[in-house]
């Protein structure tokens, strides 16, 4: 064969693999239904309780959930810049990798893929599986079965394509997003003044930085617009533009529905209610409010899910471009626009902590402290990789610049610090459990090294 027809099949391979890659298919509107969706979940019928408990007073409680937003939009103008700047299906993956090099960045996917995104994954799914069994239970193992069934699903879905995926998580969120402002609306309009009052008195303040790690829990999400970069439209005006409207929603929306909470059951029976929403609306309407909010936080659920999916697969694709252990998962399905093996790994490892679930469930706080201390460690590097790639790579084009540098992106990474250090102190034996896993990850990648070398 000779040299040309040597670089024309280059060629035409460089072309397949071009036309086989991420393309701009999201609008504005449903990159900010996918954020809104990510972020607004189930966590918001489960942490003000917790939150409340740690607050000690009402107006505490109100300034924890506006500070959980204003820390979340800091942090959301340090990923525009990034996303911006450097647009890629992987995300955070690329940038640290750009930063901090390969090492880093396997380790960072690792744990997305073992610990952070499948293990919200499967808690999202064990909620809607206890929500959806009171209403019709299917056995001994009914959590299970349901929480299975919507990761199938829900996997199953993205496979047939991006359009698909797309059009189910706008129809969620937009459920998601009603439901919470007729639960505002009931908690406000319909609750007597005199519960708040006389409940408030009762409960003692606990720890601030507990307090935040709970918050920043439910404001957990925003930061998924990275792994879309690549596929949203005109993303020099529309990344920035879907995060700062994303988290004025979320915000809104949290600081409403806390509101609601507080004027229908006062501080201290928020703070002692296992089920805070359904405590709201059964006081309010009896049996009928509690299967609406039952109702409500399947579809939240299902929303959270879905976007998690959608977005967690990308990372996965990403590694496999960059890490021949992983090779499998690099393919791009064309025409559907969908990574469809590393939607099918993700799916997997979420059914098999579905099945491990169903021999040793912890619990919501379990999970928080299993997945709070890496979140945030690696959280912090993303802040810490904006300073590095604003001094190593200078000409690269910003179409967005973060305001008031370096004090925002200073300001987030003392905020992340801070998390990191409570969610290590405040946390129980979950944390080592998701350190270690994702410390297993280690021999991976020296044996990916090995492998490279041998090439």
């Amino acid at each position: 064969m000779s040299r040309r027809e040597n670089y024309s099949l280059l060629d035409d391979q460089s072309t397949a693999n071009a036309l086989a890659a991420p393309k701009p298919s999201l609008a504005f509107g449903d990159a900010v239904a996918l954020i809104v969706g990510i972020v607004i979940g189930a966590g918001i019928f489960e942490t003000p309780a917790l939150v409340a408990a740690q607050a000690g007073s009402e107006i505490a409680v109100v300034l924890f959930w506006l500070a959980g937003g204003v820390v979340s939009l800091i942090g959301a103008l340090c990923y525009a810049e990034l996303a911006t700047a450097y647009p890629h299906v992987g995300g955070v993956y690329h940038y640290l990798k750009r930063a901090f090099g390969r090492s880093v960045a396997f380790l960072f996917a690792w744990a997305r893929m073992m610990v952070i995104q499948t293990g919200s994954i499967a808690l999202l799914a064990f909620i809607f599986g206890d929500y959806a069994s009171g209403l019709l239970r299917l056995g001994t193992f009914s959590s299970s079965i349901y929480a299975a069934i919507a990761i199938a699903l829900l996997t199953a879905l993205n496979i047939f394509g991006l359009r698909q995926g797309k059009w189910t998580q706008n129809l969620l969120t937009a459920v998601t997003v009603l439901g919470l402002l007729s639960v505002v609306i009931i908690g406000l309009a319909f609750s007597p003044t005199s519960t708040a009052v006389s409940a408030a008195p009762t409960t003692s303040g606990g720890s601030w930085g507990l307090a935040m790690v709970f918050v920043l829990l439910s404001y957990g999400g925003w930061n998924e617009a990275a792994y879309i970069s690549a596929e949203i439209q005109d993303r020099n005006r529309n990344i920035a533009r879907s995060l700062i409207v994303s988290i004025g929603i979320i915000t809104a929306t949290y600081l409403l529905i806390n509101l609601a909470y507080l004027r229908g059951l006062g501080l201290a029976d928020m703070a002692n209610s296992q089920a805070v929403g359904a405590a709201l609306m059964n006081r309010i309407l009896g049996k009928p409010g509690a299967f609406f909010l039952s109702l409500l936080v399947i579809v939240c659920c299902l929303g959270s899910i879905n976007a998690t999916i959608f977005t967690g697969a990308r990372t996965n694709y990403a590694l496999a471009k960059d890490f021949s252990v992983f090779g499998f998962m690099g393919g791009w399905q064309e025409r559907p626009s969908t990574p469809t093996r590393a939607l099918l790994l993700q799916g997997a490892i979420g059914l098999a902590l579905v099945f491990l679930g169903t021999i040793t469930r912890n619990g919501f706080e379990t999970m928080v402290d299993y997945t709070a201390p890496i979140f945030w460690f690696f959280f912090l590097l993303s802040g810490i990789s904006l300073f590095v790639l604003r001094r190593r790579e200078p000409h690269i084009l910003r179409p967005f610049r973060v305001p008031f540098y370096p004090l925002t992106p200073l300001l987030f990474c003392a905020v992340c610090g801070y998390l990191l250090y409570s969610s290590l102190v405040y946390t129980g034996v979950g944390a080592v459990i998701g350190i270690a896993v994702v410390a297993s990850g280690i021999p991976l990648l020296l044996w990916n090294r090995h492998r490279s070398s041998r090439a």
